[in-house]
């Protein structure tokens, strides 16, 4: 980090990105599990 840096605080762009990663993620790993209990019921 530089001095000149004001604060350790990413800017609005990336925070919206981790959030929509963060949830995406969360949506796959749901998938995931819905389709290991569908593929055991056959």
């Amino acid at each position: 980090m530089l001095w000149s840096d004001p604060e350790n605080e990413p800017p609005k762009e990336l925070r919206d990105m981790q959030t929509m990663l963060r949830r995406a993620g969360l949506v796959l790993a749901l998938a995931m599990v819905v389709a290991m209990f569908a593929a055991g019921l056959r």
